[in-house]
């Protein structure tokens, strides 16, 4: 009596051990991921959702899509996204599925080990005509009188409508299209001294849109006249000191010759020609005669004389 309630109670304790885990296994479920969304700008197409939150797992995520003609001629058949298999982040680069511009449908389901959830769908089909398009980015290059604009690469669909024009009273506006980015494109010849204005919007053909204009950007064209100037001046210059440096310094070095070591000149009266020994008898008519007409110059007064002649 005793063994058989010994053996109804273990039989007890064991169904209360094992069949509550069993339970819990068979009621962990996952959630299908919410909030379902495509953002879409410059066509590029990112699908993204809310992740599937387990405590101390890693949720993987799967993504297929389809297309107008899967949905009405294969069976509503779905084709796994080209980026998106068993992936960890919530959200998926679907740019390269979507290859035509028709309604798309796009689901994703959580997977944890050896479980999957359920899929989960957008609620509102997808088409990317309705992708955002935003102005380019612009840059506009003087070379020399040549006015060159060049554009980011947006990627294969886009072309720019480009507009410019001369900045000026009844001034007209020319159009040229850029067909792809990344690359110089020349524009016109500016005229010397005039300022040329720049805009341009993002066209996309195969979705028949574009985008708003950019901001405006105007540059001026050099004006040669002040450049030939300057050119003439500065050669001008160049000549007069090397023709004038040279005389200048001879100029000089001849003052300072003259300033420091002077060089007396005596009249040819006082020099003497004849024997000191030899004397000269001269009458007192003729002494008075020679006081007259002989002047004896001192070298101060032959200075400047010479610098009066010479200037």
């Amino acid at each position: 009596m005793v063994l058989k309630e010994a053996s109804a109670y273990l039989g007890v304790w064991l169904l209360c051990t094992l069949i509550p885990p069993l339970l819990t296994d068979e009621a962990v479920i996952l959630p299908a991921p919410p909030d379902l969304s495509v953002h879409s700008t410059n066509m590029k197409h990112i699908l993204t959702w809310s992740p599937v939150i387990v405590p101390g797992e890693t949720v993987n995520y799967s993504v297929e899509y389809q297309g107008e003609y899967e949905r009405y001629y294969t069976s509503s058949h779905w084709i796994p996204s080209s980026w998106c298999s068993s992936i960890s982040t919530p959200e998926c680069n679907v740019t390269d599925d979507i290859t035509a511009t028709v309604a798309y449908n796009f689901r994703v389901k959580a997977i944890l080990g050896t479980q999957s959830s359920a899929w989960s769908t957008l609620k509102e089909l997808f088409n990317r005509n309705s992708t955002v398009l935003t102005s380019p980015r612009m840059k506009i290059i003087k070379d020399g009188y040549h006015l060159i604009v060049e554009f980011e690469d947006m990627g294969p669909y886009f072309e720019f409508n480009v507009t410019y024009w001369k900045k000026s009273p009844n001034s007209q506006e020319l159009y040229k299209i850029v067909r792809e980015g990344g690359s110089l494109e020349h524009l016109v010849t500016m005229e010397a001294g005039a300022e040329y204005c720049v805009k341009a919007q993002t066209v996309v053909e195969i979705i028949e849109r574009s985008s708003a204009f950019n901001q405006v950007e105007c540059i001026r064209a050099q004006d040669e006249s002040h450049l030939l100037a300057l050119v003439l001046f500065s050669s001008t210059g160049l000549i007069l000191l090397v023709v004038g440096l040279p005389l200048f310094i001879w100029k000089m070095s001849q003052l300072l010759r003259y300033s420091c070591c002077p060089v007396v000149v005596l009249p040819d009266t006082l020099k003497i020609t004849d024997s000191p020994q030899k004397l000269i008898s001269c009458k007192k008519e003729d002494i008075e005669t020679c006081d007259t007409v002989v002047r004896v110059m001192y070298s101060e007064e032959l200075f400047r004389s010479w610098i009066q002649e010479t200037l």
